[in-house]
């Protein structure tokens, strides 16, 4: 599945695959939505879409904890977290899907944290040296 996606121009920048008795699943967050979509579709491949907030973890001690600890005072769960394979403005982040996403959104930008945007994947190099 990952080659499909070889000499598009987009960005893997997460990628979870969890694999059970008669399918796998591969979640992908990638640097563009719709072109990306597009390419699964073409390959005749069940795909359901999920909205995310990434998140630029601060710096500082426990940055996961830090995040985690503004969702749960506003009483959001978690359901699901990826680490980004790129970092945008040279910081580490995640992914992160919750019950209300609007809400998470607020909340963290309240609380001071940096939302990323589809925007700062599609800019983002990865690293290269």
């Amino acid at each position: 599945m990952v080659k499909r996606f070889e000499g598009t121009g987009i960005r893997i920048c997460a990628l979870s695959i969890s694999d059970a008795a008669e399918c796998a699943f591969v979640r992908f967050l990638v640097s563009d939505a719709d072109r990306g979509r597009e390419i699964l579709e073409r390959s005749g491949l069940a795909i359901i879409e999920t909205d995310l907030i990434g998140v630029e973890l601060p710096t500082g001690p426990q940055p996961l904890l830090r995040v985690c600890t503004a969702l749960l005072q506003a009483e959001l769960n978690i359901v699901q977290a990826y680490p980004l394979l790129v970092r945008p403005h040279g910081k580490p982040a995640v992914a992160i899907m919750v019950e209300n996403i609007d809400f998470a959104m607020k909340t963290l930008q309240e609380k001071g944290f940096q939302i990323l945007t589809e925007g700062d994947l599609e800019d983002n190099p990865i690293n290269e040296q």
